[in-house]
This record gives structure tokens, sequence and C-alpha cells, in this order.
């Protein structure tokens, strides 16, 4: 039988005990439909080699030789990942395109005796739905920016409103990526369509009649682009400004930013790539902070002679903005504002006005 899911909330919410992705490795590395357990029924290698074949040889030949493969890596699965499961197990599996990989291994499962289902259209289907939400689907809830020049330590902030009633879309926690040139974070970027397929699981639970809080991003976070119906929203949207002085933003970012300070090579290969926009004096001087293990100045360089500019002309582009200054930046502080921007945003009366405190 073929599950027909409709929605993302028909494949969140369907009614089965596990999502299998019987697709290779690297295909399930590149995007999956969330929650779902890779058993590849053919590997990278053997992935390639049935498609060659495919290509130069025929089509026959390339089905009896994958045929071979799918059955000898089901077995594998039976006899490892699956063993413990009851009589009573229930799988949804897929594949590219809900054909023979998930048909053959679905019929294999169900010789076992448990009611297994393929997706129909396999992971294709996934995507339509994903691009479909994204894509074509307006994105209509009230979105609030959370601004601030860097090491204004909005992140922080942001992951403090879930626990405090608020709605949230960490764009920089799902790019695995701090939004700026020095904001790789250890496991690289997930793919675009890994990083559109976790936003649109978390805009399918964004209720429209509330709020949400999204830190103020430029289109791109890293190297992901945010689709074009939130990137209006957010373009459209009212600022709240986080406002701290520079000494505090650069004792913050020694500490959020260690893991690039510890990285001395990494850091001054990434002082190098700011020389088209600074003098080759400047990035000396830069690069001597760095040597002599003067971070806090060297950061504080880098956002007064740097970024604090972009921040500023982006900031430019609109007049609906609410500054919250702060004296420092300690965690009493952002628990703080946080709690002040969850009372201002979730007001006992409902809706929002202007965001302001």
């Amino acid at each position: 039988m073929a599950y027909q899911p409709k929605s993302l909330s028909d494949l969140a919410e369907h009614p089965f005990d596990q999502v299998i992705d019987v697709r290779s490795p690297a295909e399930y590395a590149e995007d999956h439909i969330p929650g779902a357990i890779n058993l590849p029924v053919l590997s990278n290698a053997e992935r390639a080699r049935v498609g060659t074949i495919y290509v130069q040889e025929s089509a026959f030949k390339a089905r009896k030789i994958g045929a071979a493969l799918v059955a000898r890596n089901a077995a594998r699965h039976l006899e490892d990942s699956l063993i413990d499961r009851d009589g009573g197990w229930r799988p949804l599996v897929y594949c590219w395109r809900g054909g023979q990989r998930s048909g053959s291994f679905a019929t294999i499962l169900a010789q076992v005796g448990w009611r297994a289902e393929v997706i129909s259209g396999g992971y294709r289907t996934y995507r339509r739905l994903v691009k479909e939400a994204l894509y074509d689907t307006p994105f209509t809830a009230p979105v609030v920016l959370l601004d601030g020049n860097t090491g204004s330590a909005k992140t922080d902030i942001l992951l403090r409103l879930p626990a405090l009633g608020m709605q949230v879309i960490d764009l920089e926690g799902l790019a695995n990526h701090r939004g700026s040139l020095f904001g790789a974070r250890a496991g690289g970027q997930p793919s675009q369509k890994a990083f559109e397929g976790a936003l649109a699981e978390i805009m399918r639970t964004i209720d429209p009649s509330r709020p949400v809080v999204i830190e103020a991003e430029s289109s791109k976070v890293g190297e992901r682009t945010v689709p074009p119906g939130l990137w209006r929203a957010m373009k459209n949207a009212p600022r709240l400004e986080i406002v701290a002085s520079l000494a505090a933003r650069a004792h913050y970012l020694v500490t959020a930013y260690a893991d690039v300070i510890e990285d001395r090579s990494r850091l001054q290969d990434t002082l190098d790539k700011l020389r088209r926009f600074q003098s080759a004096e400047t990035i000396e001087v830069w690069q001597s902070l760095a040597d002599s293990g003067q971070m806090e100045a060297l950061a504080a360089q880098l956002m007064s002679r740097h970024y604090d500019a972009r921040y500023a002309k982006a900031r430019s582009r609109t007049d609906d903005i609410t500054q919250i200054p702060v004296d420092d930046l300690s965690k009493a502080t952002l628990d703080r504002v946080a709690s002040e921007i969850a009372d201002r945003l979730n007001p006992p009366r409902g809706g929002i006005d202007k965001p302001t405190l």
C-alpha cells in the first residue's frame, strides 16, 4: 500500500511506528524527512555502479544486479537494525520517488508480517511539500526582528524566548552558522535542501495569529539562502534593537567566538578575507592584535571599523525600530531583556501594535 501525504503535517503526524529512508547514505546525508532513519538498500558505491550499468549497458542487467544487492542489504538490516522489532511494528518506507528500492524493501518487510507501506512519490513528494510551504505559501504570522550590532548577544536572547512562551525561528541554528565571515561552526552547514526542510518543519508549527521573533539577518546565513516569502516578511518587520557599548560587546564576543580565537590559523585566514574591504595597513594591525592575543581589542576594532557600519546601513532602511539599551551583557541582563520582550509581545489583551519596551 502507498501512503499519500497531502501536507507536511500529514508526514509529521503519520500513524506509523518508524519512517525508513532506504536511499543511499549520501542521499540521506543531503536531506531526508525529519525523524527518518537510514537503512540503505544500496550503498553509495552500489548505487553508482547500478546507475552506470543502466546507462552504459542495459536496464535489465541493472535491475537484476540491483535486485540482488537490495536483497542482500535488506537481509543485513533484518538481522541487525530490525532484529528487535515485534510483530505489530508498522514501518513507512521511502526512496527517491517511491519506486523499486522502497517497494522492494517494503515487500520484504511485509513478507515478514509487518504492515509496511511506502510513501507515494517518495522523497520527491516530501520536497514538493517543502517547496509549497516555503515558496508558494505566504508567511502570514507577524514578524518582529531582534536586531543589534555584532556582539550584542541577539542569539542568546532569542534562545531564551521559547521558554517564555514566544515563537521564534532560529535561522542561525538551522543553518549551523553565526551569519558572519567568522561564523562557521563545527560540522559545517547543512545542504540547502536540509536547511529548507528544517525551516519548513518549524514554520509548520507557527501559530499565524501570534508574533514570531527572528534574528535580523541578511537573505543568506552563511551559504544558505532564506526563502523569499520569509525574507519579504523579515524586510517589512519592526525591529527591537539591543544597544550595548562597544566594550561590552567586545568582551562578550571573546567568549561567544572562543572556537575561532583558539584556532589562530583560522582566525588569521579569516582576517585575510577582509582585505577587499579594508586597507593592507588595517589588516596588518588586526593580525598583530591576533598574534599578541589582544582579542578584546581586536573584536572592538573589527566592530567599530567594519561590522557596525554594515549593520547601520541595513537598519537605515526602516524607521520602525525600538531600542533596548543595556548596561552589560551578563546572564542576568539577558534574562531580563528576554522577559521584557516576551511581556511586550505577548500582552494580556493579545496581539501586537508596535514593539516598545
